[in-house]
């Protein structure tokens, strides 16, 4: 069986100390994370009191995780699902009716990635679309959302990939952030 060397239990306690001295502990983390996690529901709550309730937020990253410390700046990311669109990750969970986008996630995606295919709204097949702003087709004709689309929602961000960066806000942290529902809308409603 595989033994830990002596010296890796010796380092793993001074870096323990070194990180509770920063602010870097189980007690301080596990509050930044509750912190976030009221944060996230007071921003859904606003959100659904605003009448705005087709959209959720959802803080992830190190400020979230509770991993960051004073002075390091870390920025805050933040994801925006608008429950107008239903993302799917198997074809049986595809419901008529509403937009429904396939999750894919194959090797030609970056891990922590996948595309996002647009289906049919009256059966459960892909869409036979034509590519646009949001749109592109790929080589077999299939229909996929664009990761640029974030630039028409928010044209004041600096596109990184798939989110826009918002930087040098006074009063604010950088934040990463994705589209919002503020401007032109990703789908009609009549089928493609």
């Amino acid at each position: 069986m595989y033994q830990v060397p002596n010296y890796t239990k010796t380092v793993s306690m001074r870096l323990s100390e070194v990180l509770a001295d920063i602010g870097i502990d189980e007690r301080m983390t596990l509050k930044r994370r509750r912190t976030w996690l009221l944060r996230e529901s007071l921003r859904n709550i606003n959100d659904q009191l605003l009448d705005e309730n087709s959209m959720l937020t959802y803080f992830f990253g190190s400020q979230s995780e509770g991993t960051t410390t004073i002075g390091i700046k870390s920025d805050i990311d933040q994801l925006v699902y608008d429950k107008t669109y239903t993302v799917i990750q198997d074809w049986s969970d595809w419901i008529p009716g509403v937009p429904n986008l396939l999750m894919i996630q194959d090797n030609s995606v970056s891990p922590g990635y996948c595309l996002l295919q647009r289906l049919r709204d009256d059966v459960p097949l892909s869409t036979d679309g034509d590519s646009n702003q949001f749109f592109f087709k790929d080589r077999t004709g299939k229909l996929f959302l664009k990761n640029s689309v974030v630039y028409f929602f928010n044209r004041d961000s600096e596109i990184h990939g798939p989110a826009g960066l918002l930087q040098g806000q006074p009063g604010y942290k950088d934040i990463d952030k994705p589209p919002t529902k503020e401007n032109t809308p990703l789908f009609s409603n009549k089928n493609e």
